[in-house]
């Protein structure tokens, strides 16, 4: 399984970002996606994740109502759409997949993306 995000970069604090990860490996629409995200000294963090049939998704309240995870099955890909940004949400990017098909447990991470947003 690999994971590719792409979409990071440099943002003034009030803009918007998308990031993009396409997945590869079959039955993309089984696993459930999330997207962490690690800032510099922290721990990596569950920002917001989305069910296999995108039914049902999970945020952080640090970005709850900011921020908007969504996916696309016949791509194999999952997205977040980040808005009002905030230098606090400056953190490289990791989208994730369930290691299971069904599961909630993650077992796989992609390379990360860098979000920088200056104040």
């Amino acid at each position: 399984v690999q994971l590719q995000a792409f979409g990071g970069g440099l943002v003034q604090a009030g803009g918007s970002l998308r990031l993009s990860c396409a997945a590869s490996g079959r039955s993309f629409s089984s696993y459930v996606m999330g997207w962490f995200r690690q800032a510099p000294g922290k721990e990596r963090e569950l920002a917001a994740a989305i069910s296999w049939s995108g039914d049902s998704t999970y945020y952080a309240d640090s970005v709850k109502g900011r921020f908007t995870i969504s996916r696309d099955n016949a791509q194999n890909t999952v997205y977040l759409q980040m808005d009002r940004l905030k230098p606090e949400d400056t953190a490289v990017y990791y989208c994730a997949r369930g290691g299971s098909a069904y599961s909630y447990e993650y077992g796989y991470w992609g390379q990360g993306t860098l979000v920088t947003v200056s104040s």
